[in-house]
């Protein structure tokens, strides 16, 4: 959305009813129509409003409707979020927007008019959680900060996603998924030995970000739950990228000691190999004591149990680059599900590379019905996720479609006690509504 000058939000009288910490069912939403129309789940009774382009934001905000909560996704009036036309779409709807934002209701406010800012207090007083993700200091141009929100709503959960954090050398900067894999660490890992750097082809900062946003979050409402009080919650992406890499990925770096207690070992990445075979693709990894005799019998070559090379986890690890080069070779020579076979037989680890136009046919995914195939308003016939978590007291489910732009706004805004005569009004003066 784009940047605008301070703003004071008007305290209307819709915004000074009083807010109730614990939302009763009845206040719960009144979704109408649509695939999913009504979600159970942990958070039904919850409203989360959500002011957030790209995939961070929006998508923790789609973690929520997933688990129940309503999610009103607010937007610029100029062609809202702009992740909505980018890549494989059908009309104007993206599939991977569609994939980030299903779950939710779309309305467009004019946050750059007092109106349009008010209208958000009012959302924001029946919230329960709102999300942004502006570069730092546009929120507070625009109104919307921690806390002048915090004024029409001491109960809520405020959520500040960013790509660097408030302050700091990078704050000035665009951050993306790919500029933030580059500076964590992510990109260095990839390399194989001797060769180049390169990039996890996947948004996975942007998606670990918004799983720590929601847990973040949930977090916030318990204490909530317990204290009455609201919070303001600020997480960064490469912060996020460092810890979520840290564990395994910064293995060879955490012990700082130079006293020589460190012994040295294999990083784990060393053996994070995909290997040839005759037809196909195969990763498996079988050094440690129990598993590697099962490889040497899986593949035909019981003299390597007795190798001086080999003979101790130890000794593998300081030999692990002729003992791959003979795995290598030895997997090479054979097709890919017998080889699968003979090692299933032999308690190894191991499976063949799917591609991605096959994933949805694997028999473990088909059984655990992970994915679904059904219709949805506009698009067609979709093939996408269910929530992957099983709640035994509250299932969740999937919700209604991702939206239109501006969908549910004369809807949001009969829900906030807006009549049609003053929803027409605004429509005709730009306040709510999507611009050509």
């Amino acid at each position: 959305m784009p940047e605008a000058p301070p703003v004071t939000i008007a305290l209307t009288p819709l915004m000074s009813m009083a807010i109730d910490v614990r939302r009763t069912h009845e206040r719960c939403t009144k979704r109408t129509g649509g695939y999913g129309a009504h979600m159970p789940g942990p958070l039904e009774g919850f409203t989360v409003v959500e002011a957030c382009q790209m995939v961070a934001g929006p998508w923790a905000a789609t973690l929520c409707a997933d688990l129940g909560a309503d999610v009103v996704k607010v937007e610029q009036p100029k062609g809202g979020d702009r992740m909505r036309l980018l890549g494989h779409r059908i009309g104007n709807i993206g599939a991977l927007w569609a994939n980030v934002n299903r779950g939710k209701r779309s309305v467009v406010f004019d946050l750059q008019q007092p109106e349009g800012l008010a209208l958000l207090g009012e959302l924001v007083t029946r919230a329960d959680v709102f999300i942004q993700n502006f570069r730092p200091g546009v929120a507070e141009r625009l109104g919307i900060d921690e806390p002048a929100l915090r004024a029409l709503n001491p109960a809520l959960v405020y959520v500040s996603v960013s790509g660097f954090g408030d302050t700091g050398p990078y704050i000035d900067q665009k951050s993306y998924d790919y500029v933030v894999q580059a500076l964590s660490g992510m990109v260095a890992l990839q390399a194989q030995p001797g060769g180049e750097p390169a990039l996890i082809r996947n948004i996975v900062v942007d998606k670990v970000t918004a799983m720590a946003a929601v847990q973040s979050m949930l977090a916030a409402l318990l204490v909530r739950e317990r204290t009455g009080k609201g919070q303001h919650i600020r997480l960064s992406m490469i912060d996020m990228a460092v810890s979520f890499l840290w564990p395994d990925g910064m293995m060879q770096h955490t012990f700082l000691g130079d006293d020589g207690r460190v012994t040295p070992g294999l990083h784990m990445a060393d053996n994070y190999l995909v290997r040839r075979t005759a037809d196909s693709y195969i990763t498996l990894i079988a050094t440690s004591n129990s598993q590697f005799p099962g490889l040497c019998a899986a593949l035909g070559r019981p003299e390597w149990l007795t190798d001086p090379r080999f003979l101790t986890l130890a000794d593998r690890e300081a030999n692990a680059a002729a003992l791959s080069a003979l795995m290598t070779d030895e997997i090479a020579r054979r097709p890919g599900r017998e080889l699968v076979d003979v090692l299933h037989a032999h308690d190894v680890p191991c499976a063949l590379v799917t591609p991605i136009d096959q994933v949805h046919l694997d028999p473990q995914v088909v059984h655990n019905g992970t994915l679904v195939e059904h219709e949805r308003p506009w698009v067609g016939t979709v093939r996408e996720p269910v929530p992957p978590v099983h709640f035994s007291l509250t299932p969740s489910a999937l919700g209604r479609h991702a939206p239109k732009l501006d969908e549910h706004t004369d809807e949001v805004l009969r829900e906030l006690g807006h009549d049609d005569e003053s929803i027409a009004d605004l429509r005709a003066r730009g306040v709510v509504g999507q611009r050509r």
